[in-house]
């Protein structure tokens, strides 16, 4: 079994009774056990259930001993990979079950001196849901490079009630090699739930991500509409400060100053946020359209552009603005730069590096954009529908940010194309 960090959330609740299969034994061990009492074993699903959730993990309840390996196997005959949560208290396949089928799952438990029990529960899923399926979105696409501060995102529509946020963040799934572990945070809406460590991530960290969620109750009237998987890689640090007060982005790589760059924000009337930011995506060329915005709005086609916030912010090649670029604020809400530094910084970032914005007029508001990191470590924690270990916190000898400062706080407009 792989050694590295294993999934650690707890199973899914399936609607069905525990239950001891004294019937299916098979035990072995003979005089091995040295009189030490057999193991026992309670299952779930139970046997013959039917309409199982196709998300039902194989629950193992064990008393003297541990489950030793699990067996399942669909009504055709062929198996389903798997691992077990690292509590023990269930066996995750590694796949979504198929609709309307019959599964067998075979469990073994060895005792503490080597006596053996086997158990056996046979269940079928439900054909098709009863209940509409919620909308999730993975923020986290496979075989890309992202920056050190890149969250996990999953967002929802509707919102997750939050009576229902811990069954599903059991269903949520990060493992990271070299391990460095995490929690989840829920914005008060439940629209998005994010993921990240009190640390950034270290640069080459690999991140293999599942949201298993496809068939999940969620709540009383939804369920889950999709098994995600993503793996992906974190690659060099690189984090972007920009300044109000003097105007100017520095641009940091390693921790060291490579450049500084004159920037134009938000003009009164429309001030850029202030707040610690992830490049949500990267634009070669698009078209920022505010028609329908209560100041008329306006059509201009950009180059260079990489987004900051749901609302519209963006760092981008403004050559109107480059004389107004170090000294005045003039444009909508985005940090202006030249074209010259809009090309260079395209070519040195990353989708997932920190971006701090600090001295606007306005504070950056949580769930616009990925503001994991727009609050302290233990403010996030307590976003997490389920414990966090107590000893989960930040290096002593972590810089509060890769470059350098400041912090924010409500739930996500949808996505604009909106600059300026």
């Amino acid at each position: 079994m792989n050694t590295r960090r294993r999934l650690k959330l707890l199973a899914v609740t399936v609607a069905a009774t525990p239950l001891v299969l004294g019937g299916c034994t098979a035990e072995r061990g003979g005089e091995a056990g040295g009189g030490a009492p057999p193991p026992a074993v309670e299952l779930t699903p139970a046997d013959r259930a039917r309409d199982v959730p196709v998300s039902a993990e194989v629950g193992t309840s064990v008393t003297n001993g541990k489950v030793s390996a699990v067996r399942l196997t669909d009504d055709k005959g062929r198996q389903v990979g798997g691992e077990p949560r690292e509590d023990g208290s269930s066996w995750v396949p590694g796949e979504t079950l198929a609709k309307g089928r019959t599964y067998t799952a075979e469990v073994t438990v060895t005792g503490d001196r080597g006596r053996t029990a086997t158990r056996k529960t046979t269940f079928t899923t439900a054909a098709k849901p009863t209940k509409p399926a919620i909308t999730s979105t993975l923020y986290f696409a496979g075989n890309q490079t992202y920056g050190t501060a890149m969250p996990v995102t999953v967002a929802f529509e509707p919102g997750v009630p939050k009576e229902a946020r811990a069954e599903v963040q059991k269903r949520l799934f990060v493992r990271t090699d070299p391990p460095q572990p995490g929690t989840w945070s829920w914005l008060e809406d439940g629209s998005q739930v994010y993921y990240r460590a009190p640390d950034f991530w270290r640069p080459g960290t690999a991140i293999s991500v599942r949201a298993a969620l496809e068939g999940m109750p969620i709540g009383k009237a939804l369920v889950g509409d999709a098994d995600r998987k993503a793996t992906s890689k974190i690659g060099r640090q690189v984090a972007v400060d920009i300044d109000n007060a003097t105007k100017q982005m520095s641009v940091f790589q390693d921790g060291k100053l490579v450049r500084r760059i004159p920037v134009s924000l938000g003009k009164p009337s429309t001030p850029s946020s202030s707040g610690k930011m992830v490049i949500m995506e990267k634009h070669e060329r698009t078209t920022f359209d505010t028609r329908g915005e209560p100041d008329g709005g306006y059509v201009v086609d950009v180059d260079d552009a990489q987004r900051l916030t749901w609302g519209g912010e963006f760092i981008h090649s403004a050559p109107w603005s480059e004389g107004d670029q170090g000294y005045t604020n003039v444009s909508h809400g985005c940090a202006n730069v030249s074209a010259t530094a809009a090309d260079w910084l395209m070519g040195i970032t990353q989708v997932g590096d920190l971006v701090t914005v600090k001295g606007t007029e306005v504070p950056l508001q949580a769930g616009n954009g990925w503001t994991a990191w727009n609050v302290d470590w233990d403010e996030f924690a307590k976003g997490s529908a389920l414990p966090v270990p107590a000893g989960l916190k930040p290096s002593p000898h972590t810089a509060p940010h890769p470059g350098a400062v400041a912090g924010g706080s409500s739930p996500a407009p949808a996505p604009s194309a909106s600059g300026g």
